[in-house]
């Protein structure tokens, strides 16, 4: 079963974020991304890493 790729805008919207913000962390590589034709895409099985990576950090 193909991952899903995720849209920035749909990762601001999951994360409540700006879109700066996400760039950031695509930037930092803190979130996993790739280019689809010039179009940035982000695996949803990604920004469930980040989101448990983050969780860990918290606790």
């Amino acid at each position: 079963m193909p991952d899903e790729l995720l849209t920035v805008a749909e990762v601001m919207t999951r994360l409540k974020v700006g879109r700066t913000k996400v760039y950031d962390l695509i930037r930092s590589r803190r979130l996993a991304s790739l280019k689809v034709d010039g179009c940035r895409r982000i695996p949803a099985a990604a920004l469930g890493d980040f989101i448990a990576s983050e969780m860990e950090r918290a606790a």
